[in-house]
């Protein structure tokens, strides 16, 4: 007999970490911001950003960075300040910043050692990793090369 999981036992869904009005509206955002990306896709792209956010937070000292796909969720969620300054308080206990990367700056390790970072540290926090959202690390371009947490605790 095989039982199939939607997720390994232990972690939990990102998207439980939002106020579902807020996950709806974030998901709308994406999907506005992004007309190529489905409904579907934009609502897990929301729960992979709770989940980096939330991983961001609690780890202020390491250099985790978002993938492409994961990063237009935290852009959406950064234009809407209000619930993003509640949701950084309640999950994380403080405010999480959007930090850009300069053009000279490099992440340590390179990107591919970043998303490893990150994506290690979203599943020690008790995420699931929608592992298809996390292909490479984000060049925003509104954001010159890149975008990290902030790197120290505030």
């Amino acid at each position: 007999m095989t039982i199939a999981l939607e997720r390994p036992v232990g972690t939990t869904n990102p998207i439980t970490l939002l106020d579902p009005q807020v996950a709806d509206r974030l998901t709308r955002r994406v999907t506005s911001d992004h007309p190529e990306i489905s409904e579907a896709t934009a609502r897990r792209i929301v729960g992979q950003a709770a989940a980096f956010i939330a991983a961001s937070g609690r780890q202020p000292d390491q250099a985790l960075a978002p993938s492409e796909l994961v990063d237009y969720g935290w852009h959406a969620f950064v234009l809407h300040t209000v619930d993003y300054a509640v949701f950084c308080e309640r999950v994380v206990g403080r405010f999480v910043h959007h930090v850009p990367t300069d053009d000279d700056e490099q992440m340590p390790g390179g990107a591919a050692a970043a998303i490893e970072r990150t994506v290690s540290a979203i599943r020690a926090a008790g995420y699931a990793v929608d592992d298809e959202l996390w292909p490479n690390v984000a060049d925003c371009t509104q954001c010159h090369a890149g975008c990290t947490n902030s790197p120290k605790s505030a």
